[in-house]
């Protein structure tokens, strides 16, 4: 009786295999993108290696991104109000490339702080997750210098004045919906943390028609945060963007941008110290200078900086716009098309020259490369507002050269820098 009831259990399990194994599996249509695979119930999941870590969330307290692991970026991340984010020397970071909604960036809200501070011998490096990239290397073995637009970039975020017709806006590059992106405030001491020795690589995602994100954008900081030894990448958009705020800056270094390297708005008040750029094919501007959006006036200085214009593109050495104040000094500019210059863009411009407010100190402009075009600081400064011809009433501080006595200090981008490392800085 036994072996009976044994047989009939098998020959029912048998038949349930047979028809289980007959039925028809469900039809999924999703399809994966790549480095994620489909799932059984029809989702996509991230395939990680053994050092890689996805982030998806944003940070809400205390965390440490260490070096042996590469942090991927799954979409927007922030770190919000209260929490702080610390992250190693040599530390890699990729973001996942996506557009519009689905631009994968870092953002370091108000109130938050980020503490990312690389080494001369181990910077942080921001890059794209279709970057090849390992911990220890700071050239990628396979993705081109000139690769743009693959991820999104870093945003930071503050408390400190801004000169716009509200005390808080939402900063360019994020959705309305996502009040993270709130900057601005009264704080012109607010401490965002540092970020030092930090490489960001391939970056400037559309989030949407003419909204791309800066390879670093600097919103409402204060002078309390530390930003140094800093380089930004073939970005689709500005290298530096900085919308008011009080924060100081030095060791920064832009190459390959596609709008302009330097960018500032909305009265920011702060100070950048040894700065270059290297122009790519259709980089813009060098320096885009721009004033107050309010009521709240500041002013801004750059000085030492060398600065290498791209012969056949269309990129200008600087335009001062929106009735900006500033003083560029000690700065050098070389191999810029022939017919750049340095522009006041109105009528606003051209009377703050005229009244000091807009000032250029000891620039050298090096032409022996042309031929023709802007040869002289006569042609190089050109005033283009309807009524006014403010350098003929004040003359810049300028003068053409054959080689540089000023500029910026190289040495300073040396060994950390990617730019150091694939040799573009031989002609600094």
């Amino acid at each position: 009786m036994k072996n009976l009831k044994t047989l009939v259990l098998i020959a029912f399990c048998s038949s349930a295999l047979l028809f289980t194994s007959c039925e028809e599996e469900p039809t999924c249509n999703v399809i994966c993108d790549t480095n994620y695979e489909r799932t059984v119930d029809c989702t996509c999941e991230r395939i990680l290696a053994d050092n890689e870590i996805l982030i998806s969330e944003n940070i809400s307290s205390n965390t440490t991104w260490t070096a042996d692991k590469i942090h991927i970026l799954a979409n927007r991340v922030s770190v919000v109000d209260g929490a702080t984010l610390t992250i190693e020397p040599g530390t890699i970071i990729k973001g996942e490339e996506g557009i519009e909604a689905n631009a994968t960036a870092l953002l370091i809200a108000r109130g938050s702080k980020i503490q990312a501070n690389g080494t001369e011998t181990a910077p942080i490096i921001f890059t794209s997750d279709a970057d090849m990239i390992q911990p220890g290397q700071i050239e990628s073995p396979n993705l081109a210098v000139t690769s743009s637009g693959l991820w999104g970039g870093v945003i930071i975020l503050g408390n400190a004045p801004i000169s716009a017709d509200a005390s808080s806006v939402q900063i360019e590059g994020i959705p309305p919906s996502d009040q993270n992106g709130l900057y601005g405030g009264t704080d012109i001491s607010d401490d965002s943390g540092s970020f030092t020795f930090v490489s960001i690589r391939h970056g400037g995602a559309d989030i949407g028609e003419g909204n791309e994100i800066n390879g670093l954008t600097l919103g409402g900081v204060g002078n309390g945060t530390t930003i140094d030894h800093v380089e930004v990448i073939s970005n689709v958009d500005d290298g530096f963007e900085f919308f008011g705020g009080s924060v100081d800056a030095s060791n920064l270094l832009v190459w390959n941008q596609g709008d302009d390297a330097y960018d500032c708005d909305q009265s920011w008040s702060g100070m950048i110290d040894n700065y270059i750029y290297i122009a790519g094919a259709n980089s813009d501007h060098g320096l885009e200078l721009d004033g107050a959006e309010g009521a709240d006036v500041a002013s801004f200085t750059f000085r030492n900086g060398s600065l290498k214009g791209f012969t056949a593109g269309e990129g200008e050495y600087i335009d001062f716009r929106d009735e900006v104040r500033c003083d560029i000094r000690n700065s050098y500019f070389f191999n810029f098309p022939s017919l750049a210059d340095v522009e006041l863009d109105s009528d606003g411009e051209s009377a703050l020259w005229t009244s000091g407010d807009i000032t250029v100190t000891n620039l050298e402009f090096n032409t022996s490369h042309l031929t023709e075009g802007n040869l002289t600081i006569a042609d190089i400064f050109a005033d283009k507002s309807e009524t006014l011809d403010a350098f003929a009433d004040r003359a810049p501080d300028a003068q053409i050269v054959d080689s540089r006595s000023l500029g910026a200090n190289r040495d300073d981008f040396m060994g950390w820098s990617l730019a150091a490392v694939t040799g573009e800085l031989s002609d600094f």
